[in-house]
């Protein structure tokens, strides 16, 4: 069962930054997701990411092969190669996608050839970095949403060596009879602090609020031109001891090529992880015990592609 919803609509530009606040805090505990709007990137710049991914995507499979995603999950990943929802009877989620890092990490990152995608890696590089801005502009926001300083991640070092990335996804629109049944990505929350998602408008994203009720009630997510769909991750539920919610989304399988561009923001590997006091008090104390960003992260990505 599925229905629609209206999620909120977030001006990462106001002049109101207090109101702002409050208006992502009330779409974090309700939802978990939410639109980014006024963000400063034009959709030229989209559109050209989404072009120079659909070059990519529509080489032969040999060829992408040869950029496979590395021990550092930069570059290719095949069809069936990632299942996101563990306990699915079936092997491999229907999409296919390539892991950018960032420029500070550009001896991780892989490229396709010059000769064969000239403007592929300018363009990837900048996106990433224009993704990079909005993100911490908006993480400010959350800190000010949780009654903390706006400062508070670059106090704490989480972003003097992100584990930000960008990552390209295809879902194809030729189904086998054996994909019958399979999602372009099964049921998972996000592993990081936020996601800012981009589509080419094609349907397809669904969230569930309540992940413990039976049965579960999907809703989709509809497409906002030029907005970003903004997520929490896991590690934001856990440092504010679930105020915020991580929702479970999945992406359904509908025959149609469908093209997303994921940008995922995750904190210096070494930053803790650890229940916010604003968060926290006698009657309600913190669920999860301190962490580092990069042990949960590692983790997490090892069951994934287990």
């Amino acid at each position: 069962m599925s229905s629609g919803l209206s999620l909120p609509l977030i001006d990462l530009y106001s002049p109101d930054r207090a109101a702002v606040a409050e208006s992502i805090r009330q779409a974090c505990i309700e939802y978990g997701f939410f639109y980014v709007i006024n963000h400063g990137i034009g959709k030229g710049i989209f559109q050209k990411v989404f072009e120079e991914s659909q070059k990519f995507f529509s080489l032969p499979l040999e060829e992408k092969m040869k950029l496979k995603r590395n021990d550092a999950h930069r570059g290719y990943t095949a069809l069936y190669a990632e299942t996101l929802d563990t306990s699915t009877e079936f092997k491999g989620d229907l999409k296919e996608s390539f892991y950018i890092g960032s420029n500070s990490q550009d001896d991780l990152n892989q490229w396709p050839s010059e000769e064969s995608l000239p403007l592929w890696r300018d363009t990837m590089q900048s996106y990433h970095q224009d993704v990079m801005s909005v993100a911490k502009r908006l993480a400010s926001l959350i800190a000010l949403s949780l009654n903390l300083d706006d400062n508070f991640f670059e106090r704490i070092g989480a972003w003097d060596f992100p584990m930000a990335s960008v990552r390209l996804l295809h879902y194809p629109g030729e189904l086998s009879a054996c994909d019958n049944g399979k999602y372009g990505a099964s049921a998972h929350s996000d592993y990081g602090i936020i996601t800012l998602l981009v589509t080419d408008g094609v349907p397809g994203l669904q969230i569930c609020r309540e992940k413990d009720t039976n049965p579960q009630l999907w809703e989709n997510v509809h497409h906002v031109n030029g907005a970003f769909i903004v997520n929490v991750g896991d590690l934001l539920e856990r440092w504010t001891n679930c105020l915020f919610r991580s929702t479970l989304h999945r992406v359904l399988a509908i025959g149609k090529d469908r093209y997303s561009v994921a940008f995922f923001l995750d904190p210096n590997p070494d930053c803790l992880v650890e229940c916010l006091e604003s968060c926290c008090s006698d009657s309600h104390p913190p669920r999860f015990p301190p962490i580092r960003s990069g042990d949960y992260l590692k983790e997490r990505l090892r069951v994934t592609y287990s």
